[in-house]
């Protein structure tokens, strides 16, 4: 702890001289300069700034261990640091029906029961005496394990996130507490309204039984045992579903040999999965679900249907559709929230998936009282879209914030690298990223008609209401769909 104090004050030593030297170097240029208060100022649609460079990858290598394990490696000498990524091809998508909750248990305990060689409280000590960290989950659709190291300690760092991966203890005491820690959260799911909004909208849309939205329950937890958490890890976490990619201040060569060191002899004995994606379909269709909640004074709303995949040709129009309905320069906000008062917040977004269709929703907050009127709001505001061409002013807008965003998601290698995984576990070609930025750039007016008409159906579409019912008055009627009634009753625990 000591030593981590001390590396820290020092760092904080250097950016203070940074900024120092800074003020000194530049202060004599204000100086002679003309005073701030003597320019003029100009609107902002009067300034101009330098087109952005273009997007490089940065030099990397990828290539694949024996045992099937494909590995990515980036040097990045700015800073001693050395970070690694793992991911599985696992998920809770693959999960028993009857389990729900084992990925995220499997995920969570990986790290949290330490290894076969070293208890979690050695390897918690054995990390912080390096000022390290490892990392563990699964998600819905792919699993991993991350390490951050200083470069000086990554041999044996490197050596502990093996042994987390390969050998894991999966300690009965870490599993009762990551069971415990999902109880706590089943009893808190409803104090949100709008993760109620969310939950039940993804019920309401893929059906409650889909892998892409059913809930953990307290059944399922007391279903699962410590032999299924080594079932699934076994099952799961091999070298032959693994994507290992590294960034930082190394020798490739040496990372290379340390690479083989930890995980090149890594061999599992149990047949491979099969790992296609479940299907996903629509549930419902023009129809109102209602949470009541009479203790709420306001509304959170949503109204979606199915959306699409990342792969799909007309992703990067739906993108630059979706970004002249959202945002604060979007017409949701313009129309509804600006100009009729009826939103606290309002959004629309487009949600692909990588290899299952995602959602479009649109949604946000409002007045009780005022619930009907922003739901007709937002269905007319897509009927719009659908039935009246964008304007040049609102396209450029879209495709310029899109563009724009392209610099945050490669500031840094590390970056790069997590998007060069990403693609490769869905098997997207590396260069996807240039080709969306293309097409994002050849998207035209007729275009983002086209593909509003295309693909947002507001007669398939499903609305979602968390509020107060009563307080809502006849104004649902108005809407002509039938309302559901939901019951989010948490089933008791045994």
């Amino acid at each position: 702890m000591l030593n981590l104090m001390l590396k820290r004050f020092s760092w904080l030593g250097l950016v203070s001289l940074a900024l120092l030297g800074s003020l000194i170097f530049h202060a004599p240029a204000i100086a002679k300069g003309v005073p701030n208060d003597a320019l003029p100022p100009r609107h902002y649609d009067q300034l101009s700034f330098p087109p952005l460079p273009e997007l490089q990858l940065p030099d990397y290598e990828r290539y694949q261990l024996a045992n099937g394990m494909v590995v990515y490696l980036i040097e990045d000498h700015q800073l001693p640091l050395v970070r690694g990524n793992a991911l599985f091809r696992a998920g809770s998508r693959w999960e028993p029906s009857q389990k729900v909750g084992l990925a995220s248990l499997t995920g969570t305990t990986l790290r949290l029961g330490g290894s076969q060689a070293h208890p979690a409280d050695t390897l918690n000590q054995l990390l912080e005496q390096r000022a390290a960290a490892i990392e563990s989950s699964i998600s819905t659709s792919s699993g991993s394990a991350s390490f951050d190291t200083l470069a000086k300690d990554t041999d044996r760092v490197m050596q502990l996130f093996a042994e987390v991966i390969q050998t894991p203890a999966f300690a009965p005491e870490k599993i009762d507490l990551a069971k415990n820690q999902l109880r706590g959260a089943i009893a808190r799911r409803n104090d949100n309204p709008g993760d109620i909004a969310s939950r039940e909208f993804g019920k309401a849309l893929y059906g409650a039984s889909s892998p892409y939205a059913r809930t953990v329950e307290y059944r399922n937890l007391d279903a699962i045992q410590r032999e299924d958490i080594l079932s699934f890890h076994q099952t799961y976490i091999r070298p032959d579903s693994t994507i290992l990619g590294i960034v930082g201040d190394f020798d490739r060569q040496v990372m290379k040999e340390r690479i083989n060191k930890y995980f090149g002899s890594w061999q599992v004995t149990t047949a491979k999965p099969q790992l296609e994606p479940p299907q996903a379909s629509q549930k419902y269709q023009a129809e109102t679900f209602l949470v009541d909640q009479p203790h709420l004074s306001q509304s959170n709303i949503l109204l979606g249907q199915m959306g699409g995949k990342a792969s799909d040709p007309d992703y990067p129009a739906l993108t630059v559709m979706n970004g002249v309905i959202s945002g604060f320069g979007g017409r949701l906000f313009n129309n509804i929230r600006s100009k009729q008062g009826l939103a606290y917040s309002v959004y629309g977004s487009w949600q692909a998936a990588y290899d299952y269709p995602g959602q479009f929703v649109a949604g946000g907050q409002t007045r009780t009282d005022a619930t009907a009127p922003f739901a007709q709001s937002l269905l007319a505001e897509i009927e719009r879209l659908r039935t009246s061409s964008v304007s040049g002013q609102e396209l450029n807008y879209a495709k310029e914030s899109i563009l724009n965003s392209f610099v945050f998601k490669f500031e840094d290698p590390g970056q790069t690298l997590s998007r060069l995984m990403t693609y490769d576990y869905y098997n997207y070609p590396k260069n996807f990223i240039f080709t969306y930025q293309r097409q994002v750039k050849l998207t035209t007016i007729a275009d983002v008609k086209r593909v509003a008409q295309q693909y947002l159906n507001p007669g398939e579409m499903i609305l979602l209401i968390v509020g107060d019912r009563q307080a809502m008055g006849e104004g649902l009627d108005s809407l002509k769909q039938p309302i559901n009634p939901v019951d989010i009753t948490i089933p008791a625990a045994k």
